[in-house]
């Protein structure tokens, strides 16, 4: 298996936390990992992104090259577009709905969703309304893994015990929540 994954967001939403539970998932799985973290404004609010590389076979680069991304995975709609030109032709955007609305000229949402739409390929969904509805808000970064489990190659079961492990420390209600989370971003998409 190889992959090649852009993680997109704003800075607070959970980029690194999605990169550290697939990372987890690989290397129990004895895969090989690159990951290279790109940030924009080094606070709360500004564009992060992360490259993540995952084969059986050695990596080379920690580097994803333009229309070499198997999936765009997005906690922001506007950030999944900034991407696109990594995105491979039959890749898939898999991105929460709901805008982070960091910038004056924020383009309208119809316009970014009509965008995202034309790559074929892609889930949109509202991940924050389902976290809040689920009373894990802050589990929204997890929903959105949660609907691209399908598309990532890996089991649930695989993902799950990676949450259990990088959350246990947190506690068993941080767990649960984010458990849940991963459960009803499968169950959107289904």
């Amino acid at each position: 298996m190889k992959k090649d994954i852009i993680l997109a967001g704003v800075g607070g939403q959970g980029i690194l936390t999605i990169a550290t539970i697939i990372g987890t998932a690989a290397l129990k799985r004895g895969m090989h990992l690159k990951q290279a973290e790109v940030h924009g404004m080094s606070q709360r609010g500004g564009d992060v992104q992360s490259h993540l590389r995952l084969s059986d076979e050695p990596i080379w680069s920690d580097l994803i090259s333009f229309g070499g991304a198997d999936m765009i995975l997005s906690v922001e709609p506007m950030e999944a577009l900034r991407y696109l030109p990594y995105l491979k032709k039959d890749g898939w955007i898999i991105t929460n709905s709901t805008p982070f609305k960091n910038i004056a000229v924020y383009p309208p949402e119809d316009k970014i969703y009509a965008e995202i739409e034309k790559t074929g390929n892609h889930v949109l969904l509202d991940a924050d309304t389902i976290a809040k509805e689920m009373k894990a808000s802050r589990s929204m970064n997890v929903v959105v893994l949660g609907a691209a489990i399908k598309h990532l190659g890996f089991t649930q079961e695989e993902i799950e015990e990676a949450i259990k492990s990088i959350f246990a420390r947190k506690g068993e209600l941080i767990v649960d929540a984010n458990l849940r989370a991963l459960q009803a971003g499968i169950t959107a998409t289904v």
